[in-house]
């Protein structure tokens, strides 16, 4: 049985990695963050008491901050792959917060690294890079373009980035890099604007708000979905030789067309409800990000199969099933066709069990 360890196993990309792995048999152990509270309702779904004899997902609490910890773990978990996802991640935050965000996106790599070598636990090691790394460079974006970051939280993963091929190239550890673009989901935290925007149509349709504040509505991305990102993810570290992959659709639309999309979805006009509030808006902005992924398509065969406009569906569906109203119901059509095998509508997020969304459905 293969063995692999996650850090951010509590994350969006985290959960659905997890699940993706046990569906294929592993045994999985997950690093998360001690806290007051729990924090791990994205995979109370997946979630096994370790006392049962047939458990194969394990979690253990530990901190990006502490190189022995990290060495610790390692070591007694002896994992056959290791995918190092957990970060400070939000990209406004990382302004407010840059010493933190650099120790623990762009250090805390180091230590998982550097982990990795003191052990001498033979492993396949996983760097979740990121499109913000581009900053400025012309789009499309792919493994050859020039990194110019414009945050605390892209240079950050820069320097997560080349440290990583730094190992990789120094001591003949097998690392690889996903430089991922954006990628959603209903599992996305509540504090990014896609989620922000879907969340908000079902508010509005409940009568709960009537408002919603937003920064730079012209920003253009390449957004994707997330329980595909997780599958190339995976496939990364299959291939015959460590390497660095770009991953994303294509396609770059802007916070204006998701707005447009999901609140048109539900026959709502998004510009009676959104205003633009310059609070929102980050120091330096990225105008343009967008994905030329060929390579992983040429190594691995990767592309998408979940288009914008269903990814927008299937977060809006979520989300106003979530406040217990009958949603248009496009979103799980689009995963029952679409045919994952290993992920189901029902087990989106554990709000599925707090709204029972599988009565809804």
């Amino acid at each position: 049985m293969n063995r692999a360890l996650i850090t951010g196993i509590s994350g969006q990309d985290g959960s659905y990695l997890a699940e993706l792995l046990l569906a294929k048999g592993y045994e999985v152990h997950g690093l998360i963050r001690r806290a007051s509270t729990f924090n791990t309702y994205r995979i109370e779904h997946i979630y096994q008491d370790p006392h049962d004899p047939g458990a194969r997902l394990f979690l253990y609490y530990g901190d990006l901050a502490n190189l022995e910890q990290l060495a610790n773990i390692i070591y007694n978990v002896r994992p056959d792959e290791v995918y190092h996802l957990g970060a400070q991640s939000h990209v406004k935050v990382s302004f407010e917060m840059p010493e933190y965000t650099g120790d623990i996106t762009g250090l805390g790599t180091a230590r998982i690294l550097e982990a990795i070598r003191r052990s001498g636990v033979r492993t396949r090691f996983y760097q979740a890079s990121s499109s913000e790394m581009f900053g400025d460079a012309p789009a499309p974006q792919n493994e050859r373009t020039s990194l110019q970051p414009r945050s605390p939280y892209a240079a950050a993963k820069v320097y997560a980035h080349w440290i990583t091929v730094t190992y990789r190239e120094s001591y003949g550890i097998f690392a690889s890099s996903g430089i991922l673009f954006n990628h959603e989901s209903p599992r996305r935290g509540e504090t990014f604007v896609t989620r922000k925007i879907t969340r908000a149509v079902a508010a509005v349709l409940a009568g709960r708000q009537n408002r919603l504040f937003l920064g730079n509505l012209d920003a253009k991305r390449d957004w994707g979905y997330a329980p595909e990102y997780v599958e190339a993810i995976w496939k990364i570290l299959q291939q015959d030789r460590a390497d660095d992959f770009v991953i994303g659709t294509g396609e770059t639309h802007s916070v204006r067309d998701f707005l447009e999309e999901a609140f048109a979805y539900v026959g709502l006009d998004w510009r009676e409800y959104v205003t633009a509030d310059p609070r929102y808006f980050r120091p330096l902005d990225i105008p343009v990000l967008r994905a030329d992924a060929s390579k992983a398509n040429h190594e691995f065969g990767w592309e998408p199969r979940v288009s914008f406009g269903e990814l927008v569906r299937i977060m809006v569906d979520h989300d106003v099933a979530r406040l217990g109203l009958e949603p248009p119901g496009e979103g799980r059509k689009v995963l029952e066709e679409k045919r994952f095998g290993w992920h189901r509508w029902n087990a989106q997020t554990p709000a599925a069990l707090e709204s029972n969304l599988e009565a809804v459905w």
